[in-house]
Parts: C-alpha cells; sequence; structure tokens
C-alpha cells in the first residue's frame, strides 16, 4: 500500500515527507489510518548522534486513528473501530503479566530502536530500500501505521480522535505517575518539576486525587498560569535561587511526592532535596547527564524511582482518563495545539521553544 510519512535522515536534518510502501498486516497486526499524532520530546531521540536507533526513521508514538485492516487471527477489533495508540510490549514476560507492560524485558527494543524486535521491512521508499517504521510499535508520523493489536486501545467513535494521540504516552505518563505508580492520595502534597504535557497531566492527576497542595515548577510564566487554571495550588518560578527555601516553606518542610519531568541533574537533587522524610521521587524525564546524590539525603526513607509510562496499563487507564475529560475533570485539550503533518518541522521547532505544550500532527 501506498503511504505518506515524515522520514527523519540525518540527525541534524529536517523531517521530509516522501512516498513510501507499506507492507500487509499479518497475524496480530492492524493497518490504521493515522488521524492524528502528538508530537513528545522522546521522539527527539534520533537525533542525538550517539542514539541507537535506525536511520532512516519514520517517529511518532502518540498516534490515533481508525482501523482499516486486520491481520488474519487477530480478535477484538472490527474494520472502522477508532483506537488510540500507546507503547508496545510482549504480553508475556513477568512484568508484562503482573500488569506492567511499561516494564517489559523488550520494552527498548520494542519502543526505541525503530526497527522492533522482527526487524522486518514493514516500510520501504520508492527504491525498495527500508525505512525503520516500528517506533514505539506504531510510527505514527504517517498517513497509515502498522502496529501490533496488543498497543492499541479502543475508544468511542464520538470522541474528537484527532487530539487523542498523545494519551497513548506523554499524558498517560503523566497522569499515570500520580494515579498509578506513586498513587498520590487525598491530602497530600505533590510538587511537579517541569510543566510540559507531562507535567500538566499530573497537576491535573493530581487534583482528581484531591492532593491538598500542588506545587508547579517552572521557567515559564504562561505555563505556571495555565497550570494554576488546570489544578495547581502554588507556583515558583525555576530560575529563582530560593526555590528550595520556597518549596520547604510552601509544604511546610517538605512533599509527599515530587516529579521531575526534566531530566535536569540539578533539578533532580531539588525535586529530591524537597521531599520530607518518607517522600517519594519519581523520575519522569529522559536523563541529562549523570546525577550525584548526597546519600544523606535518601538516610530518612526517601525514595528516588525512575517511571515508565506512568506504570499504567493503557486498556485500563485511558478509558479513565477519557471519562474524566467528559466530566471536565481532566481538560489535556487545553495543552494542544494542531499542526499539518507538513509542517512537522515548525511543530518540532516549537515545541523546543516552550511556545506549544503539546502539537497534534493532522495527516
Amino acid at each position: 500500500m501506498q503511504v505518506r510519512g515524515a522520514v527523519l535522515r540525518d540527525p541534524g536534518g529536517r523531517y521530509e515527507l516522501e512516498d513510501l510502501t507499506l507492507r500487509d498486516v499479518r497475524a496480530g497486526e492492524l493497518r490504521v489510518r493515522i488521524v492524528g499524532a502528538g508530537f513528545c520530546h522522546t521522539d527527539l531521540l534520533p537525533r542525538r548522534p550517539d542514539y541507537a536507533a535506525s536511520l532512516p526513521i519514520i517517529t511518532g508514538h502518540e498516534g490515533a486513528g481508525i482501523v482499516e485492516a486486520i491481520g488474519p487471527g487477530t480478535p477484538g477489533f472490527d474494520i472502522g473501530d477508532h483506537v488510540v495508540l500507546s507503547f508496545d510490549s510482549c504480553r508475556a514476560c513477568r512484568n508484562c503479566v503482573t500488569g506492567h507492560p511499561a516494564y517489559c524485558d523488550t520494552f527498548f527494543t520494542r519502543n526505541l530502536s525503530g526497527a522492533g524486535p522482527e526487524q522486518d521491512a514493514l516500510i520501504t521508499n520508492s527504491h525498495g530500500d527500508p525505512v525503520a517504521a516500528r517506533w514505539f510499535g506504531q510510527s505514527s508520523f504517517a498517513t497509515h501505521s502498522v502496529v501490533t493489536a496488543t498497543n492499541a486501545v479502543k475508544v468511542d467513535p464520538d470522541l474528537p480522535l484527532e487530539i487523542l494521540g498523545p494519551l497513548g504516552c506523554g499524558i498517560q505518563t503523566g497522569a499515570g505517575s500520580v494515579l498509578t505508580a506513586l498513587r498520590v492520595h487525598a491530602g497530600s502534597t505533590l510538587i511537579v518539576f517541569g510543566a510540559g504535557g507531562v507535567g500538566l497531566s499530573a497537576v491535573m492527576a493530581g487534583r482528581v486525587v484531591g492532593a491538598a497542595k500542588i506545587i508547579t515548577v517552572d521557567l515559564n510564566p504562561v505555563r505556571l498560569d495555565l497550570s494554576l487554571e488546570l489544578g495547581a495550588t502554588h507556583t515558583i518560578d525555576g530560575s529563582r535561587d530560593d526555590v528550595l527555601d520556597r518549596l520547604r516553606d510552601v509544604t511546610e518542610g517538605g512533599a509527599q511526592f515530587t516529579l521531575d519531568t526534566t531530566g535536569v541533574p540539578s533539578v533532580i537533587n531539588t525535586a529530591v532535596n524537597a521531599l520530607r522524610p518518607t517522600g517519594t521521587c519519581g523520575l519522569l524525564g529522559v536523563q541529562q547527564g549523570n546525577l550525584t546524590l548526597d546519600p544523606r539525603v535518601l538516610a530518612v526513607g526517601r525514595t528516588v524511582t525512575g517511571i515508565l509510562e506512568g506504570d499504567a496499563v493503557p486498556q485500563v487507564l485511558i478509558p479513565q482518563l477519557l471519562e474524566l475529560w467528559r466530566q471536565g475533570r481532566f481538560p489535556f485539550d487545553r495543552m494542544i495545539k494542531k499542526y499539518p503533518l507538513s509542517d512537522i518541522n515548525q511543530a518540532e521547532k516549537d515545541t523546543l521553544a516552550g511556545e506549544t505544550i503539546k502539537p497534534v500532527l493532522i495527516p
């Protein structure tokens, strides 16, 4: 089948829309016509010169679309189903079968290599050369994707499908970290470092569970103001020299929960030091350098834990978030700005500049 996709051929180059050939679906697969796909900072990883992803590559891992073809022996879906696409997992290893697919034994091969475990030529260019198209099992910066059925979540057809893709990763990560991984509870205190799509999703989830104080730390005043509208009770300018003192003051000695979405070691140190004894810090951002912690910081029962995908089961969490959205309690759509897929390079530029929180590309 002939499709079009945004192909990255050089770590420092531009995405270019190309005519490509997509192979037929096989057992356990779906072909999905992409209606919208979120742009996430994780999509920038193949730009790192030392990153192990295969190039050329089609990225995109927050897709939503309509099922157009179903592989033989693939139950649970019908032609025309509306689906949100999330991360891929084997569904057979110990972590998968115990409800933690984000920690699948093959997570990095399936999601971050671009080629997937099969290493097959899913998409080829006009010369017959393969293009990596298994980024998070979907490579959704294209008009169509062939995906594993297990990383597709059916949603009601009356929902605005074009904006639902970010639920499959960024929004799921932020909200799931609060609701599932850390189990933030009513009356607790939560500090969120970084008011991007992941951080603001955590803020909204904190409000849903009834956290007494939700503090957002960021450098962007517009995003800080939006976080107040979405559920934060306090905001702090991250450029201040007294951030830690202010956090301890607001939380009366320290928060029970902190979340870092930046990956910046100095910010992580602040997030850990802002905890009260027995508090927990969740790390969501891609690590940007070595992290050194004073062991005395952890000696009073503090915990630091990495979190992937909010430790969520997408088929469980995504419908829950959509129901909260229907109720007006999780207005994730306020973070979204739409771009045509042909403007993917502008969407990336606006993301890096902090001008757009969550771009959604429309093929």
